[in-house]
């Protein structure tokens, strides 16, 4: 597998009553493919992992595959307890998913012995992509270790420890080589990129693009503007509940015009004050995006 531009993260929409909305979902989708991303990343974090069932899951990955049409490699997530994390590998290997997103195993923290059959187990069903963040902290020689199974192509980082990767790029690239991929995966990548440039990682998880692809592939192509005068703000109002970073994008692209629905629980949705912040800076960021 081999991903490159920007990554596109799309919510899982809800309808009134509280299910997934096939059909919106599908839209959503096709929306973001017609401004080219590098992959679609399916019932991840921003399309809230962690509050789908297995049958809303597996449902969001045939959907996703649908919409796509093999124009981009498809991408779930999967995690949590080992039998859910091979349940949704299977689904997603049965939907015709290209690979998953391995968020990291629930509550339970055991040796690394212990990560590594849980990783191994879960490659088996389709490549796999292990993203660092919580409970998950590996040191460089373990993600060596990692990168030998067969099946696990990349890291994905959301711990932000710029010498803790600097490390492990270096051991990763000195004994596997420069096929295993590395990401980008902090909240708003987009700020922290110019570090992880410096560290070689180009690849990010752009929640932007999800609601505004204009900005997010104006940026990816150098609008060095848009740093400070639009995801450096976004950021700011990013910080100012917990869990915004999955509820922002959600208010971003119902203000596109798409009603994805609210977030579920524990989940808040943005304030009204909030969301015209919100409002605000979209348009301010389109209207660069457009000068």
């Amino acid at each position: 597998m081999n991903l490159s531009g920007v990554l596109f993260f799309p919510v899982t929409p809800f309808d009134d009553n509280g299910a997934l909305d096939e059909r919106v979902l599908a839209e959503h989708i096709r929306q973001g493919l017609a401004h080219d991303p590098g992959a679609v990343f399916v019932a991840c974090g921003t399309g809230e992992f962690s509050a789908l069932s297995q049958a809303e899951h597996a449902l969001a990955v045939q959907v996703a595959v649908a919409a796509t049409a093999g124009q981009v490699p498809v991408l779930a997530g999967a995690g949590g307890p080992l039998g859910a994390a091979l349940e949704q590998a299977r689904t997603a290997r049965e939907a015709g998913a290209d690979g998953l997103l391995l968020m990291p195993p629930y509550l339970t923290q055991g040796s690394t012995s212990g990560f590594v059959a849980y990783v191994t187990a879960i490659a088996a069903e389709l490549p796999v992509i292990v993203y660092q963040r919580g409970s998950v902290v590996l040191d460089p020689a373990t993600v060596v270790e990692l990168a030998r199974i067969p099946g696990v192509v990349g890291l994905k980082d959301g711990l932000g420890d710029i010498d803790r990767m600097q490390r492990t790029v270096l051991a990763v690239r000195r004994e596997i080589g420069e096929d295993f991929m590395f990401f980008n995966g902090l909240p708003t990548a987009e700020l922290t990129m110019p570090a992880y440039r410096g560290l070689g990682i180009d690849l990010y998880s752009s929640a932007v693009f999800a609601f505004a692809p204009e900005i997010a592939k104006a940026f990816f192509a150098g609008d060095d503007r848009l740093l400070t005068e639009f995801y450096a703000p976004l950021v700011e109002l990013r910080s100012k509940a917990p869990g915004y970073a999955v509820a922002l994008v959600k208010a971003g692209i119902r203000l596109r015009g798409l009603d994805v629905g609210p977030v579920r629980a524990p989940l808040t949705d943005l304030t009204p004050e909030h969301e015209a912040e919100l409002d605000t800076l979209i348009k301010h960021g389109l209207s660069l995006v457009a000068a």
